[in-house]
């Protein structure tokens, strides 16, 4: 399966290496844009000087990690589509263009549902998605899930538990299902 990545799901950190885990672990093929890449050095260089240069290394990872991912979109297709917001035109138009089976996104309102299925594309919510991954690959996305949360406990010097930090990274049905399941494990060190 393969899903462009929207910029709203790229720039929150927690929530992409989430994202990105999965695709590590084999259950889909990330796709995303240079336009996709430089919204979300945009919206970081808001945050100053720091959140720019901690974007542009990111972004230097992921490219490196997923060389194919970088997508053009199809030229001239972009005039003959539409959606609600303009400026959301080439995420469709780049996923036209990797023959890509759906965009993940959070917003709803700017692809709708009946005009993505006219390309044969669907939208994807992030935290949908990912409850799904969890119950067709238990391990998998627990072993994902983890290891995020051992990253943000370094990073911030604060501990998390999965429920806390998924909630906060706009994923609370991943979190509440990860927790219900840790619950059944043993504790961890």
């Amino acid at each position: 399966m393969r899903l462009v990545l929207d910029t709203c799901v790229l720039y929150p950190t927690v929530m992409r290496e989430v994202l990105l885990g999965a695709a590590r672990a084999g259950l889909f093929e990330p796709v995303w844009s240079a336009r996709i890449i430089e919204e979300w050095r945009r919206v970081a260089a808001r945050l100053g000087p720091l959140g720019a240069a901690q974007a542009e290394g990111e972004i230097a990872l992921l490219r490196t990690a997923f060389p194919r991912a970088e997508t053009a979109p199809a030229p001239g297709v972009e005039a003959r589509l539409w959606l609600p917001d303009p400026g959301d035109v080439h995420v469709l138009a780049t996923a036209i263009a990797a023959s890509a089976d759906g965009i993940v996104t959070l917003n709803a309102v700017d692809f709708p549902g009946a005009t993505l299925a006219e390309e044969g594309l669907e939208r994807f919510d992030p935290d949908a998605l990912m409850l799904g991954f969890l119950q067709d690959h238990p391990a998998k996305i627990g072993a994902v899930a983890e290891a995020v949360r051992r990253e943000a406990e370094r990073l911030s010097n604060e501990d998390w538990t999965l429920r806390r930090l998924m909630k906060k990274a706009r994923l609370p049905r991943l979190g509440k299902a990860l927790e219900r399941r840790e619950g059944a494990l043993p504790p961890r060190p």
